[in-house]
């Protein structure tokens, strides 16, 4: 299994099917631009194009303008006394910040950090000094392993110990059955890398008991957690209680200018935000951050359900619209979506569905996949879709033909 790329993750196949470099990628002396120009200017070509469609499935505001920003910066004065003093160093707003995400999680306190990185080697590093043991039992494909550059272990002396590598989550017989001893348990839920896949309630308590039984802590890496409620059926709180400690996200789906919270007992985040200075993450000012997470929290948490089932909606839309295409293998993975966020799956080079996708979006004005392609082999790619508030608007028909316009550019 090949983790999950970001935009500037390296490719290295040809452009098209065929392996040849096209027209408009070489350069004036006729000879091939070199991959990683060829790769960058794709890039541009699909920011320009997404930000010129008048249809897509979700507009995030991090890849809009700073003047949207500002915008959206103006608009959080509903949500907080504008008129009291700003914050420094964690107080003010933040702290409002703070109690309100503990309290949506059931938990007794919680910490703002700048980032997620941050709270969860803090997280991590406080439990192994608790439970005096510094590994750390995790999935291969989970955050940290994948795109955090081995921060465990080169920042916090912690040891990853992998779980399983499968792209799906963990299952309690491999906990119980892991062949050496880990003080903590961090489950990624959902995880991103393998299709952003949840386990079933079921699967998920037992798995919760198995770390227990080997007198284990759990944590959740929750950076989605927000939008898990539709797929298993429980409110927030529930899901939480789980496990001893919770880290979300404030920007992935609630739309801050950044931002995560650690939440748990009291006693482990009066430490966790010791760390939290001594890692760098006391800021003076964070109030942008916090009122826009506050407004998040106000606007599209509640917003988060509809886009989940939405979601499966816009999946099983495509599935029809490959398959009526006479595309010769098309996957929607999880199918159905377990949150607003999945993979497509395709047989065709990844520079040739980019190619396709920018040129559908600058002809008809609609950008079905705004996120980049990611090789999987040779003639063998996929794509993440996120719907949100942009794609409330799009019927079943309106997919299937955006898919039409999308497959005749591939073939073509």
């Amino acid at each position: 299994m090949i983790a999950g790329m970001s935009d500037t993750a390296q490719q290295t196949e040809p452009a098209g099917e065929s392996g040849a470099v096209p027209d408009e990628e070489r350069g004036r002396a006729g000879t091939a631009v070199p991959h990683e120009e060829r790769r960058e200017r794709l890039r541009e070509r699909r920011m320009s194009a997404y930000r010129s469609a008048e249809h897509v499935l979700a507009r995030p505001g991090f890849r809009g303008t700073l003047r949207e920003g500002l915008a959206a910066l103006k608009a959080a004065e509903d949500v907080y006394d504008l008129d009291e003093r700003s914050d420094a160093y964690g107080d003010g707003v933040v702290e409002a910040l703070e109690r309100r995400i503990a309290g949506l999680l059931g938990k007794e306190a919680a910490a703002f950090f700048p980032t997620g990185t941050m709270a969860q080697q803090v997280a991590l590093r406080c439990w192994a000094a608790r439970t005096g043991d510094r590994a750390v039992a995790l999935h291969a494909l989970s955050h940290p392993e994948v795109h955090e550059r081995h921060a465990l272990s080169q920042v916090s002396g912690l040891r990853p110990v992998w779980v399983t590598t499968e792209p799906r989550q963990p299952t309690a017989a491999e906990v119980r059955d892991l062949g050496e001893p880990f003080g903590t348990l961090m489950l990624e839920l959902p995880l991103r890398d393998a299709g952003f896949v949840l386990p079933s309630w079921d699967e998920l308590t037992e798995v919760v008991a198995a770390a227990r039984d080997r007198d284990a802590v759990v944590h959740f890496d929750g950076a989605r957690l927000w939008e898990s409620t539709v797929h298993f059926d429980r409110a927030l709180p529930e899901i939480a209680d789980l496990a001893d400690s919770v880290y979300v996200s404030l920007y992935k789906s609630l739309g801050a200018y950044g931002g995560a919270a650690l939440a748990g007992p009291r006693e482990l985040v009066e430490e966790a935000k010791t760390w939290r200075h001594r890692y760098g993450g006391a800021v003076f000012q964070q109030f942008p951050t916090a009122l826009t997470a506050l407004a998040g929290l106000e606007r599209e948490l509640p917003r988060l359900p509809d886009y989940v089932r939405h979601a499966r909606v816009v999946a099983d839309a495509l599935r029809e619209g490959f398959a009526a295409a006479g595309t010769p293998w098309a996957r929607v993975h999880p199918d159905p979506p377990h949150t607003h966020e999945f993979q497509v799956w395709l047989p065709y080079d990844a520079e040739a569905l980019m190619e396709a996708a920018i040129h559908a979006a600058e002809e008809t004005g609609r950008m079905l996949f705004a996120d980049a392609w990611t090789s999987r082999g040779p003639a063998l790619a996929s794509a993440e879709v996120s719907v949100r508030a942009a794609a409330l608007h799009w019927t079943p028909a309106d997919v299937r033909d955006a898919v039409r316009e999308f497959t005749a550019r591939v073939r073509g």
